[in-house]
């Protein structure tokens, strides 16, 4: 049975990634790209469904020890995981050395005192845990086919086949270090080169700290930020810009229900807010690199612009169901694939224009086709931002006239005309601000409540959406306006849990709600760092503070975040790590360090 969410750490190589349980079970890999096909499934399923398991040899039977300790190895993204059994103390050292050739993860087991067994068990299921690769030797490698695929095993260790998986029993005493590289490789191709893991070590340790060092923030929670943006970078497909929302498929928003959701994809929305965050701190390559894959993604069509692509820019996300796994904990179905992507979200206009505009007002150089998109999303606007749409949580409902969809489509036109004024493009600025002023106009004439004082998750309704908590941040209105400070209060009344943080929108349990769906879910985290922002601009600083450091209490031992948080369970829930998490997690405190809001 897999870990709990938080029980796992990430670790990946900028094109995919791996989770690998505190137990040392590697149960999710997908090769060679975020969205490939899993080699490992076993989160989704059980051990049939692939692992990779490396720790202590346990009894026949048992289940396998949890590290007693595990860390990432200063600034990078390199786990180790350290037991302490009757016989001795044993690391083993994770990590994905950024590409140059074949994908690889690499496992290092390492002596540190006494004399201690330990079992390397591999399982490999290619196609999500469906098909038993045929596995062989070629030159003393071990290696799995299945189709089009082949994976490599390499190690100085003694290998053997027993129930359909390979396995090697080593004893490693102090010193001792046994390793162990799983490549990938077309299987029409030659077998990949040899592996060199110290040396692959010792270089992917140098890139992260290289990485790290361009970081420009160093205020009071630099631990915390710090490895956000590791986490962020990592969840960066490295040939084109293009941004993951989360490398998991399907991880539930309640436990044994359908809330799953294939995250492996790049949404403009996420990655246009990780690119502000990256802005912030420093890291304008990635900036670029973004800008471009949305240059090349949207191929100056935006008419038919989505709200998400694949990694590399294709179009084409169709969903299915993977009937033959279980799901995590019993959630079903699993699905791979998106049906969203062909969704009407106006909001991510405004995403996508704000990101544009601040890569403008932070220097990066000036792209004239980046001008000319943002004139053409404006140019879409004018004519379709009165119509209802899916909103920012994809509702599978009918759609509806969603404020903060309208609050963003004025963030484009508002920051498209300050590109105009600055002198970069041109165009008709008298006819657009009429429709600034127009869509601000009825936002607050339709989408605001006077009896309640607070803005409605949509025209007419009375139910509250976390999503206005941008309002303020957008600059759509100030925060110490009646109305912002109203639907801030109202929020925290009707969508908070007991600890106080804020679930997204009413869920209606077994009945399907505004979104479609039956079922519940847990606290939006990222809901709870904008309510976090919201109170240290109305000056509630000191209650922005505690939330905040409340909400950083939730990271996993590694600092890793989900998408939600159970109040009822007490654990994370939802795709793992996830971007659009860590994202407000750095924009919560850089806001915080601005305004002194911090203890210590």
């Amino acid at each position: 049975m897999a870990g709990r969410i938080e029980d796992y750490a990430l670790i990946g190589d900028m094109q995919t990634a791996a989770l690998v349980c505190r137990d040392g079970t590697a149960d999710w890999l997908c090769l060679p790209r975020f969205d490939s096909q899993a080699v490992f499934a076993g989160i989704l399923g059980t051990d049939e469904h692939g692992f990779w398991r490396v720790g202590p040899a346990h009894p026949e039977g048992t289940e396998p020890p949890p590290a007693d300790r595990r860390r990432y190895r200063g600034d990078t993204l390199i786990l180790e995981s350290e037991w302490d059994t009757p016989r001795g103390t044993v690391r083993v050292t994770d990590f994905m050395p950024p590409r140059d050739g074949a994908p690889q993860l690499v496992r290092i087991v390492e002596g540190v005192s006494g004399r201690v067994p330990v079992r390397s068990a591999l399982r490999m299921r290619f196609s999500y845990g469906r098909i038993v690769p045929w596995v062989h030797k070629v030159d003393g490698r071990t290696v799995a086919v299945a189709g089009p695929d082949s994976v490599w095993l390499d190690t100085e260790a003694e290998t053997h086949g027993e129930e359909l998986t390979t396995y090697s029993d080593i004893t490693v005493g102090p010193g001792d270090r046994v390793a162990f590289t799983l490549s990938w490789q077309p299987s029409h191709h030659r077998p990949p080169a040899l592996p060199e893991p110290e040396a692959a070590l010792t270089a992917t340790e140098e890139f992260w700290r290289d990485w790290v060092d361009q970081c420009t923030y160093h205020g009071p929670y630099r631990e915390a930020v710090i490895r956000s943006l590791i986490t962020l970078k990592a969840l960066t497909y490295a040939p084109t810009g293009g941004i993951v929302a989360a490398p998991t498929t399907s991880l539930p928003e309640e436990i044994g229900g359908v809330r799953n959701w294939d995250y492996r994809y790049t949404w403009l929305r996420d990655a246009a807010i990780t690119l502000s965050s990256l802005l912030r701190t420093g890291y304008r390559d990635e900036a670029r690199a973004w800008r471009e894959w949305l240059l090349r993604a949207v191929a100056g069509d935006p008419e038919n612009l989505q709200i998400m692509y694949g990694i590399a820019g294709e179009r084409e996300l169709g969903e299915n169901e993977l009937d033959w796994l279980p799901g995590y904990e019993n959630s079903r179905p699993v699905r791979v694939g998106n049906g969203a992507a062909h969704q009407l979200q106006l909001d991510v206009y405004g995403e996508v224009t704000e990101a544009l505009h601040l890569a403008h007002m932070t220097g990066l150089a000036r792209s004239d086709y980046a001008s000319l998109l943002q004139l053409r999303l404006i140019q879409y606007l004018e004519r379709h931002w009165m119509e209802p749409d899916e909103g920012i949580w994809e509702v599978r409902g009918p759609r509806r006239h969603f404020v903060h969809s309208k609050v963003m489509a004025w963030v484009a036109v508002d920051r498209t005309i300050k590109l105009i004024e600055s002198g970069d493009a041109d165009g008709p600025l008298e006819r657009w601000r009429e429709m600034r002023d127009d869509i601000h106009r009825d936002v607050c004439e339709k989408g605001y409540d006077k009896e309640r004082n607070t803005f409605t998750q949509s025209y007419g309704s009375r139910e509250l959406d976390a999503s206005l908590l941008l309002i303020p941040q957008m600059g759509f209105l100030p925060p110490d306006d009646k109305r912002v400070i109203g639907t801030i209060e109202a929020i925290q009344r009707e969508l908070s849990t007991e600890d106080g943080f804020i679930l997204r929108y009413p869920t209606a349990g077994e009945d399907a709600g505004v979104d479609g769906l039956a079922g519940d879910e847990g606290a939006f985290l990222a809901c709870s760092f904008w309510m976090a922002d919201d109170l240290a601009m109305i000056g509630r600083v000191d209650e922005a503070r505690k939330l905040f450091e409340r909400l950083l209490a939730l990271r996993n031992d590694l600092g890793l975040l989900a998408e939600e948080w159970d109040p009822k369970l007490q654990r994370q829930v939802g795709n793992f790590p996830q971007a659009f998490s860590h994202v407000p997690l750095i924009d919560t405190a850089l806001r915080l360090t601005a305004s002194g809001a911090y203890g210590g």
